[in-house]
């Protein structure tokens, strides 16, 4: 019953979904005003709006008007239904639990799909699954606790900038990407680079001590991505032969919480910021889009650190393979990183602990 009240559930918030999928790139209100067809306008009723059926019974068109109504309506509401029963047979028990996990599910669907669409992943969605993500350890211990809950969270967006960033300067050619005002991606080089020879609070600290340079001035200071990352990379190496205090485990552990602290405090900072009117400029090269840095950020804050390169791992390997089917060289990686993620939440954390085991580790 558990299982079957879960497909239902599952079914209605995919219909929900549908409208978050589609008028959230767009700025409208997700409650207001009510469903309408998108080609006559006509209001739908109660009957239009049954999930999957309401869609097989008109066969796929507009009772008012005979347009042709997407196929992929009904394949998300199908597809959250599958998922939270699958959910419930996993985790088999009404609890507080199984409702975070139906709504760990309904943020990932709800990314996939607009990152499919329009290559951008919102930051009221991932910044808000992060926030539960974070409510749910504190609260609950679940899924994970508090600790790995937050350090999670910083290691796993700090590792997707980092990623990007020196994939970026390959890209580039060695170029440094245009400098944020007053944050950017240049900080969180920064952030990674100190805190690779000196820890994580003073790689924070070095990067708001730049930002706030950068208020003061009311300009960008120029600081070069080549530098902070190979330096980054050169603290990483002088650990590895015992000149510094940090032991080489330790300095990687240090710049990726660092770099994840400045990437998702500039993130809020652009997300929170009313957007200005500035003049088009050319759109930058870019190998990984900073949305997927806040959906590691997310997915980390769920998951933990460990169980994050898990997802990672799937998210890489489906992403591949797809890719050669669809032989297409551009694909949104957010849909990849859901997949991980929801992987790594029922698996993840059993599949470190072998890998662990066969090292020899635990």
């Amino acid at each position: 019953m558990l299982v079957f009240f879960g497909f239902v559930l599952g079914a209605v918030i995919g219909s929900f979904l549908n409208v978050v999928v589609y008028r959230l790139p767009k700025g409208e209100s997700i409650v207001h005003p009510p469903s309408r067809c998108p080609v006559c306008g006509h209001r739908l009723g109660p009957l239009d709006l049954v999930p999957i059926l309401s869609w097989l019974a008109s066969r796929g068109r507009c009772r008012y008007c005979g347009a042709p109504v997407s196929a992929r309506y009904p394949l998300v509401e199908a597809l959250t239904g599958g998922l939270f029963a699958l959910a419930a047979w996993l985790h088999p028990a009404p609890d507080a639990g199984l409702v975070l996990i139906w709504a760990f599910t309904a943020f990932l669907i709800a990314l996939s799909f607009i990152d499919i669409d329009h290559y951008v992943l919102p930051d009221g969605l991932t910044y808000g699954g992060l926030a539960l993500g974070l409510a749910a350890a504190a609260v609950w211990g679940f899924p994970v606790s508090w600790g790995a809950a937050w350090q999670g969270a910083l290691a796993a967006a700090g590792l997707l900038a980092l990623i990007g960033g020196y994939a970026n300067l390959v890209l580039r050619r060695g170029a440094s990407g245009r400098p944020g005002f007053p944050v950017g991606l240049e900080h969180v080089y920064l952030a990674a680079a100190v805190a690779a020879w000196a820890g994580w609070g003073w790689g924070a600290a070095a990067a708001a001590a730049l930002v706030a340079l950068n208020l003061l001035l009311r300009r960008p200071l120029p600081l070069h991505d080549a530098l902070t990352l190979t330096a980054a990379l050169l603290g990483v190496v002088a650990a590895s032969y015992g000149a510094l205090p940090l032991g080489v485990l330790e300095s990687v552990w240090n710049l990726l919480l660092a770099a994840g602290a400045v990437a998702l405090a500039g993130g809020l900072y652009w997300a929170l910021l009313p957007e200005e009117d500035e003049e088009e400029e050319d759109e930058e090269p870019v190998a990984m889009g900073f949305g997927d840095v806040k959906l590691a950020g997310m997915l980390g804050a769920w998951l933990g650190f460990g169980p994050f390169l898990v997802a990672l791992g799937v998210a890489v390997f489906a992403g591949a393979v797809l890719g050669l089917l669809l032989r297409r060289r551009k694909l949104p990686f957010g849909p990849y990183l859901a997949i991980g993620g929801w992987v790594a939440l029922f698996w993840g954390a059993g599949w470190v602990q072998r890998y662990l085991a066969y090292l020899g580790l635990s």
